[in-house]
């Protein structure tokens, strides 16, 4: 999975997306300290292990460098940046049942103002999947030859770790 770098001096300024989800009772917000302990097994449960290891990280920082989508004290999507590497946004991931709402739109845009707002003019999002999401949604281009990335060593490991 490539990475892709996304140009933050050309976030879209005025997206209505969070006032449409309000409306339907989910909200965005930077994750807190006492947060911690309830979304570390609830973003092990929407990725992985290793997902939630790196939202770990992002408890460490000051701000807290995750945000979550929630609906009432359910945590239906979450985004992380700076959690394995300085400007780069990821993991993130919505609750099946909440896709198709805009919901990972939502969070996107949050964390990636977040590095803007941090001084940023540029950010990097790493490892990912839906390429024609991001390529939409902020206009993100995918890095040549920056697959496997970062994650090079990590997924041999994860790949011997399988087949045993």
């Amino acid at each position: 999975m490539p990475d892709m770098l996304v140009n933050l001096l050309r976030l879209p300024k005025d997206d209505p997306i969070e006032t449409t989800l309000a409306r339907e009772g989910i909200h965005i917000r930077r994750a807190m300290a006492p947060d911690k302990l309830r979304v570390l097994p609830r973003v092990q449960e929407l990725s992985s292990l290793s997902a939630a290891g790196e939202c770990d990280v992002c408890f460490s920082h000051t701000p807290i460098s995750a945000y979550l989508a929630t609906l009432g004290a359910k945590i239906v999507g979450y985004a992380c940046y700076d959690a394995t590497a300085p400007d780069f946004f990821g993991p993130t991931a919505v609750d099946p049942e909440y896709r198709g709402k805009g919901i990972g739109k939502a969070l996107l845009l949050r964390a990636l103002q977040a590095l803007r707002a941090e001084g940023y003019a540029y950010a990097i999002i790493g490892g990912v999947g839906p390429v024609p999401f991001y390529e939409k949604t902020v206009g993100a281009v995918v890095i040549p030859d920056s697959d496997p990335g970062i994650y090079e060593d990590f997924l041999g490991r994860l790949a011997k770790i399988q087949t045993t």
